[in-house]
């Protein structure tokens, strides 16, 4: 029987990828368009529409070969309607009922999901999650993002907002403030951001770090450069690593004791740190969580890369 393909869509700030994707896990004729929020989300759906008709035409295939498209984008979706509620990065994306309208387009099931959702579908597939049952999928960026899997299943909860692992909370009182509005969220904490905030503040307290050297003055300082400093072996660097590692493993040790996972999958900037993040993590968690759950899960670095968002996506057809 002739294969079908999928066509995996992920949507970030910048740009929009799109591939096909086959039964495998496996992307051909990949594209990318720039997602020029400012001139509006009309503008994008044009670009990405276009750009499909232009992979189709170059794989020389028809919507016959199409089984399904499958959108991932970074905030709030309505999955059961296909509807983007909002995404906090992407200005102008809010209620758009994107489902409908690339349904319209090319008469062919259409599927929408959060990324990290959909990079959750892709490692339980085809990368580190591979044989687990119960997974957590973490992305370390600019914030925290997660999808659950329970069961095998993916977890949306009741209005499709499940997986904010990143506003779990870690003070009672006077803790950081969040870019949600509250204080005390985990992402306050461990993020790109809260690196170079403490980065600033050892400089600001009169440390020597190879990272202010590295960036030419305080101002540039960024998450990859103190990681740059961190494994060239700057004593100040990898302490904040450290000190992320075990922010990270205090927040995950009450997901693990409440949701028993097999593996917990860390991805997004701040993961590729490698060890001078996940040892810490690992002794952490192992401390601070319960010991049968504790002892159940293992954690590992995603294995998918830039590939898992358009991977993901296009398994929405079937999830």
């Amino acid at each position: 029987m002739f294969e079908k393909f999928r066509i995996g869509v992920d949507i970030g700030g910048t740009n929009v990828k799109i591939a096909l994707v086959n039964k495998k896990g496996e992307i051909s004729h990949p594209k990318t368009v720039p997602t020029r929020a400012e001139m509006g989300y009309e503008y994008t759906i044009s670009n990405i529409t276009q750009c499909i008709r232009d992979l189709m035409t170059e794989a020389k295939i028809s919507t016959n070969d199409i089984e399904g498209i499958g959108f991932g984008f970074p905030g709030q979706i309505d999955c059961d309607n296909g509807v983007v509620r909002i995404l906090p990065n992407i200005p102008g994306w809010i209620d758009v009922p994107i489902a409908e309208i690339m349904q319209k387009e090319f008469n062919v099931p259409v599927k929408v999901d959060n990324d990290v959702r959909c990079m959750a579908l892709a490692e339980l597939n085809y990368g580190a999650g591979a044989g687990c049952k119960n997974l957590i999928c973490i992305t370390v960026g600019t914030g925290i993002g997660s999808g659950l899997v329970v069961n095998g299943k993916l977890v949306r909860g009741a209005s499709n907002a499940a997986g904010e692992i990143g506003h779990i909370k870690m003070e009672m009182h006077n803790g950081l403030l969040c870019g949600c509005g509250d204080t005390g969220c985990f992402e306050a904490y461990v993020s790109g951001p809260s690196i170079v905030a403490m980065a600033k503040d050892y400089v600001r307290g009169g440390k020597s770090a190879k990272f202010r050297e590295i960036a030419g003055s305080t101002a540039a300082i960024t998450p990859a450069i103190v990681c740059q400093a961190a494994q060239q072996g700057d004593v100040v660097a990898r302490k904040i690593f450290e000190r992320m590692g075990e922010y990270l493993g205090i927040g995950l040790a009450s997901v693990v004791n409440l949701l028993n996972p097999e593996r917990i999958v860390i991805g997004g900037g701040v993961a590729d740190a490698g060890d001078i993040l996940f040892e810490p993590l690992k002794k952490t968690l192992r401390h601070r969580a319960m010991p049968i759950q504790g002892e159940a899960v293992e954690v590992v670095p995603a294995q998918l890369g830039n590939t898992a968002g358009l991977i993901g996506a296009s398994l929405l057809i079937d999830n």
